[in-house]
């Protein structure tokens, strides 16, 4: 199974983004296109899924643009590594959870070549860490996790922060979640993340046969 790998280097908007995603898939559904990765960043954005409530937006004069993605809303932008793929459950097992499973072990396995530990929670989707604050346990959220599935194509995929602007989610109730935080990698070990990227592909497509 080929699955085709692309990087972008400058910011990518985010319709044109869905636009391409949902290109390619219609392009594996009539058997002329390969599945895909893509890595990028998104000029600032903010994005609701489907489960999205109108009471997670704080600052009503933000404009939001409203996605068929899974999960709630959130931010995109400088400094946040977004990895999109396109890929054919009807050429694997069709089954979500697994899917979603590899995802969350792919961005667990990563960070521990990082040094970093996070954990996945099912109540709240997305990739956790946990910080003790003032002799008490604080989660914060460093990646969340979106997938939408056509006719068992999965796309969309997963955003992991970096070294965004995280006062970019004072605005929202991001992922509709109150009573967690959101953090970034550079605050939890200020490190070099070049290689990321790569290690990230290279897991997925580890979990993605396992």
């Amino acid at each position: 199974m080929m699955i085709r790998i692309k990087k972008s280097i400058k910011p990518i908007k985010y319709e044109n983004a869905i636009s391409l995603l949902e290109e390619r898939l219609n392009e594996i559904v009539e058997k002329r296109g390969d599945e895909l990765i893509w890595i990028l960043e998104h000029k600032d954005v903010y994005t609701a899924g489907v489960s999205y409530k109108n009471n997670e937006l704080l600052d009503k004069s933000i404009k939001l643009v409203k996605t068929n993605r899974g999960g709630k809303i959130t931010h995109h932008g400088p400094g946040q590594l977004v990895f999109y793929f396109v890929i054919d459950l009807n050429k694997r097992e069709k089954n979500i959870r697994k899917l979603i499973t590899s995802v969350e072990n792919t961005i667990i396995d990563t960070l521990k070549e990082f040094k970093i530990n996070v954990f996945a929670d099912r109540k709240n989707i997305g990739i956790w860490y946990k910080r003790k604050f003032n002799n008490r346990i604080k989660f914060e959220k460093v990646a969340a996790i979106g997938i939408k599935v056509k006719k068992w194509i999965a796309y969309h995929g997963f955003s992991i922060n970096i070294d965004n602007k995280l006062d970019k989610y004072d605005a929202i109730i991001p992922c509709g979640i109150s009573d967690r935080g959101v953090t970034n990698l550079k605050t939890i070990v200020d490190q070099n993340y070049d290689q990321l990227e790569n290690k990230l592909i290279e897991n997925f497509l580890i979990n993605l046969k396992s």
